[in-house]
């Protein structure tokens, strides 16, 4: 179940910009930087032989300009755009960029940027026939080919912790690299809910609840505002 991660290359004729998106990918999880480029030239080798998912690419750089170098690989990796003249923009959406992101880059607008990209490659793929079937699956946990069955059953909540899940069962605590996010999107969504950006819990296993908690395990977990209207509805449904 361990995602795919997104591959970039940074192409800027300024090694501090570079070094700053170089940072900000590490801060990702699912993301990866495997290659850098200073020149327009360097980089369109670059794309061709690692042929990444995105690429984020200055404009003013001497041989051929960012606008140009989009141009030559128009159709073939996602583009993001990253400079400090705003009055490009245009052209930029006329390549079909993403997004167009203003230096000195704010690391928020560089997730959305990214996001925008995960969300266009994931519309773009074939939808699974259903989600887990099984009542377990397996997890990559630490070390090569080490892998832990998880059964659906026992897990009580999941937990985000930086780059980091730990699964929250009866017996243990199973942690694995990975995202929040990818569970949620492949557990059965009628047994578990996200009650607050960093927790989802299994309805079948709430003890109890206020406005700003949720009890499971004998922990209080935090209840966030963005999700407290929809947790109650799914709790609502079974009232009697």
């Amino acid at each position: 179940m361990m995602q795919k991660p997104i591959t970039c290359i940074i192409v800027d004729d300024e090694p501090p910009a570079i070094r700053l998106l170089q940072k900000y990918v590490e801060q990702l999880p699912g993301l990866e930087c495997i290659g850098t480029a200073t020149r327009a030239v360097e980089a369109l080798h670059l794309i061709e032989q690692q042929l990444p998912d995105i690429v984020f690419l200055d404009i003013q750089m001497p041989d051929l300009t960012g606008l140009q170098l989009s141009a030559l690989i128009k159709g073939k990796v996602k583009v993001v755009f990253t400079t400090a003249y705003p009055q490009f923009a245009v052209e930029g959406f006329e390549q079909d960029a993403v997004d167009y992101l203003l230096k000195p880059v704010a690391f928020n607008r560089f997730i959305g940027a990214v996001e925008k990209v995960r969300k266009i490659s994931d519309s773009s793929k074939p939808k699974p026939v259903a989600e887990v079937q099984e009542d377990y699956f397996f997890i990559k946990t630490d070390g090569k080919n080490r892998y832990k069955r998880v059964l659906i059953n026992a897990i009580y909540y999941i937990e985000s912790i930086k780059n980091y899940v730990v699964i929250h069962t009866g017996e243990e605590q199973v942690i694995t690299y990975n995202t929040l996010k990818h569970f949620e999107e492949h557990l059965p969504e009628d047994r578990f809910v996200k009650i607050h950006k960093s927790y989802m819990v299994a309805l079948g296993k709430i003890e109890k609840t206020d406005t700003n908690e949720v009890w499971v395990l004998n922990k209080s977990l935090p209840l966030g505002d963005t999700y407290k209207s929809d947790f109650f509805k799914r709790v609502q449904q079974f009232l009697l």
